[in-house]
């Protein structure tokens, strides 16, 4: 069993913005399997690095996406976007610093976001296309 699973009530737009969430799942299960089996030290640069390189191009692309659909929430998904790759780059800085707690912070910090963001942030995005949608329809 994985340390964070890709779950159906997470689903947004079965396209990219699902893509880039399911590849955050594997980077952060990518993460946690090192650290657990000790190698966290080994691997810690290069798939931090991919973490957080990618959580913050699909932070942008998101909200290109959103902004785009004339998503009205926008600039409140911003602020907690803004907040949460504030939190990443700390977690970077201490682990410059030589902090060796940083590989189960990291994975911790990204599954509980990733999750709790999937599920009520970005489930805006998907209530906001079903609606637009069914607009469409009529």
């Amino acid at each position: 069993m994985a340390y964070f699973e890709w779950a159906d009530d997470m689903e947004i737009d079965r396209g990219p913005i699902d893509d880039d969430h399911k590849n955050l799942v594997r980077l952060v299960n990518e993460l946690h399997t090192a650290t657990s089996a000790g190698r966290g030290h080994e691997v810690i640069e290069q798939i931090m690095g991919n973490l957080i390189n990618y959580t913050k191009d699909h932070l942008e692309r998101e909200e290109q996406i959103m902004a785009a659909l004339h998503f009205p929430n926008l600039e409140r998904h911003k602020q907690g976007h803004q907040q949460f790759a504030k939190k990443l780059n700390e977690l970077q800085a201490k682990y410059e610093a030589g902090s060796i707690t940083v590989p189960s912070q990291l994975s911790t910090v990204l599954r509980d976001w990733l999750s709790l963001h999937i599920r009520r942030s970005d489930k805006e995005i998907k209530v906001f296309l079903q609606r637009k949608e069914k607009l469409g329809k009529k």
